[in-house]
């Protein structure tokens, strides 16, 4: 009876599906950003990939708007193993101790997205993505956000507008010696606080892509909008290294498939997102937006360039060499 009874416990388990064998495995995707914004398509994205892709055997939870953790706490919480997967702004990996990702913040090293992607899509972004193993991180891919505005209360047109600003940035030297370069005063403040402290007069002004400026509604307490596309704001997608070596080989295989697939979504979507962004904040008449002339952005351009001076030493001389070599930079170009 009872090898009766053991074979029909068998025959049942075999037969049912692999899900019902084995709980999911969960990979937590924490981010700081809206659901609307590219990166906040790009990982909801990945996870319908994910899902379908693996058949039920990989769940992913997307967690948006610092609902988890705010930009200080996610990278080590991610070290830790408290969530699996983020994708924070290439300006984080600084305070990692791998000041190589600080070159993303260069303002205008990058004229357009095909010169971008000559680096995070060649040799030099994979070589940066490889330094990251050391800290415990695996880089899957790098995300676009898009070229940055300024924003503030009055019109920025030339540097000595900046002066005596108070401008909110990420953690970043470069974005640091960016502001400080104009005459602005650099604010650091997480992503989460900053719509607040527009409002409230805390911070004059900022620098962020259309579609941040736009989801987190900055443009409603700021009155003029600069189409600089002075900087670039992207992200790199990482992994908890022990997490991601702990998968099935097949699991692995198939998710790096899926993350190709949602870098190219999500490359596509920013331009597209960005674009209509500024055409809806346009519409919405609470900002003015300032179109640059050749004169004047040349002017920004080269007060700026003593950022890249100031961080030559800081980020390494060769590797923004091989930038400058890969698009053509020059403080006269």
């Amino acid at each position: 009876m009872f090898k009766k009874i053991l074979a029909a416990l068998v025959t049942v388990t075999l037969a049912l599906p692999l899900s019902a064998q084995a709980a999911p495995i969960v990979i937590k995707f924490s981010h700081v950003v809206a659901n609307e914004t590219p990166k906040g398509q790009a990982a909801n994205y990945f996870k319908k990939l994910a899902e379908e892709r693996t058949k039920g055997r990989v769940k992913v939870e997307v967690y948006p708007n610092s609902q988890l953790f705010k930009d200080k706490e996610e990278m080590e919480a991610l070290q830790m193993g408290s969530v699996q997967m983020l994708a924070p702004s290439l300006a984080k990996f600084g305070p990692l101790g791998i000041k190589e990702f600080e070159l993303f913040d260069l303002p205008f090293i990058f004229d357009d997205y095909a010169e971008l992607h000559k680096v995070t899509q060649g040799p030099v972004g994979a070589k940066l993505l490889k330094k990251l193993e050391s800290k415990g991180l695996i880089g899957l891919a790098y995300w676009d956000n898009g070229f940055k505005v300024m924003s503030a209360n009055k019109p920025l047109r030339v540097p000595g507008d900046f002066r005596g600003l108070k401008m909110r940035i990420q953690s970043s030297k470069v974005l640091d010696s960016e502001m400080r370069s104009m005459g602005a005063m650099p604010q650091v403040m997480a992503f989460s606080e900053v719509y607040q402290a527009l409002q409230t007069g805390v911070v004059d002004g900022t620098e962020n892509p259309p579609s941040n400026l736009y989801t987190q509604k900055m443009h409603e307490v700021q009155k003029y909008v600069t189409l600089s596309n002075h900087g670039y704001l992207g992200y790199a997608v990482l992994v908890n290294k022990k997490f991601w070596m702990g998968l099935p080989a097949d699991i692995r295989t198939i998710l790096d498939g899926c993350m190709k697939d949602a870098t190219v979504f999500a490359n596509n979507v920013a331009k597209k997102d960005n674009d209509e962004a500024l055409a809806a904040v346009k519409k919405s008449g609470r900002s003015q937006l300032i179109t640059l002339t050749k004169q004047e952005r040349a002017a920004w351009k080269k007060a700026m360039d003593k950022a890249h001076k100031d961080n030559m030493s800081r980020i390494g001389a060769d590797v923004i060499k091989e930038v400058y070599k890969e698009t053509g930079y020059s403080p006269d170009k």
